[in-house]
């Protein structure tokens, strides 16, 4: 709270805190705008809990997960309980979990899950909790808590905050499990309602490519399933990048990369996040072959400005602009990007994969 003596500037400090709500940027992945704004309110009150909160999970989108774990734990510090705080310090220890790749992980995950339950239980209308919770009862072994009839419960939780996200996380656990079939009838059930949804567009097109999927169908009804899904979805996901991104991931899966680079290249104009579009056409490049100089100009672009959260961050966009520079005999410029990527991440698998074929 911004400390004041004058009551008028106290009342109107207390009305400016009640209006900052950053839960609506963050659930729509505006990383940039969640961060930009928390700095702002932390720059008048560097003790405000939610502001700490909303900063660190933006910073967790944009792979900073050490600054990202310090703000959640000062947020909670500052006031225990906070749900978005319990959700801040989830994904960050996930994230730091993730990257360990040892026995830390085991710790950091089952952690990461308690702090996704106290989240919850603070504050039951948190949908983003809700939605990393189920998934991570579906992808969890039962050893670390894993359950997919606690996933459903997820589901069946968010039905009464928000139908169309209850049925996405719905259509993502049967998926994930195997059900095909299940998983398309619940996604139907989100489109029915929100056609246009691209957290919807994403995670459908994101299941319909899926290795569970691809055993269910067979990998060629699978091909032709995406491209057939990816060309409906188009149109009702040509403003935003993350919607698209999905799209072009499919149109890619299937075999069509030009059409991918086409579709996102197009879009960039008017598109709500371009940069998350022109790291997209680096991994079309890098992925199909096509347009690869092209590619590589638009990864040397997202290098120089900011990347929106939610994209792997800078470490992803050195890796794809390693992959080309190997698939075009440029190995000294390929192995110095794979390097540039381990610089942010040591243990970045890909990276290191990708320095292990260039040597």
């Amino acid at each position: 709270m911004i400390r004041r003596t004058a009551f008028l500037l106290l009342a109107g400090a207390l009305g400016a805190q009640a209006a900052y709500s950053p839960r609506v940027d963050l659930d729509a992945g505006r990383y940039l705008k969640a961060q930009a704004e928390a700095d702002a309110v932390l720059a008048r009150d560097p003790n405000n809990a939610l502001a700490l909160a909303a900063r660190s999970q933006a910073l967790t989108a944009l792979v900073r997960l050490p600054e990202a774990l310090a703000d959640a734990n000062r947020a909670l510090a500052l006031q225990p309980g906070l749900a978005d705080g319990f959700l801040a310090r989830a994904l960050a220890r996930a994230g730091l979990a993730l990257q360990q790749k040892n026995l830390g992980t085991l710790r950091g995950v089952s952690a990461a899950m308690d702090d996704l339950r106290a989240a919850v239980k603070a504050d039951p209308t948190l949908a983003a909790a809700w939605m990393a919770l189920g998934v991570a009862y579906q992808q969890l072994p039962g050893i670390l808590g894993g359950s997919t009839r606690r996933a459903h419960a997820c589901a069946e939780a968010l039905d009464h905050l928000n139908p169309v996200k209850g049925a996405t996380l719905r259509g993502t656990v049967l998926a994930m499990d195997g059900d095909w079939s299940g998983a398309e009838r619940a996604f139907g059930t989100a489109f029915a309602i929100a056609p246009r949804d691209p957290d919807l567009i994403y995670a459908y097109l994101d299941a319909l490519g899926s290795r569970e999927t691809r055993k269910a169908l067979g990998e060629e009804a699978q091909k032709t399933r995406l491209s057939q899904e990816a060309t409906r979805l188009l149109p009702a996901a040509r403003s935003n990048a993350r919607a698209l991104s999905g799209v072009c991931d499919a149109l890619l899966d299937a075999g069509r990369g030009q059409e991918a680079w086409a579709a996102a290249s197009a879009a960039i104009p008017h598109a709500d996040a371009p940069s998350v579009l022109r790291l997209e056409l680096g991994k079309i490049a890098a992925r199909s072959g096509v347009n690869r100089e092209a590619g590589l100009a638009s990864l040397d672009q997202v290098l120089r400005e900011p990347l929106e959260g939610g994209t792997g961050g800078y470490g992803t966009a050195h890796w794809r602009k390693g992959q080309i520079l190997k698939d075009l005999g440029r190995k000294a410029e390929a192995r110095a990007a794979a390097q540039a990527a381990l610089a942010l991440d040591p243990k970045d698998s890909r990276a290191q994969k990708l320095l292990k074929e260039i040597s």
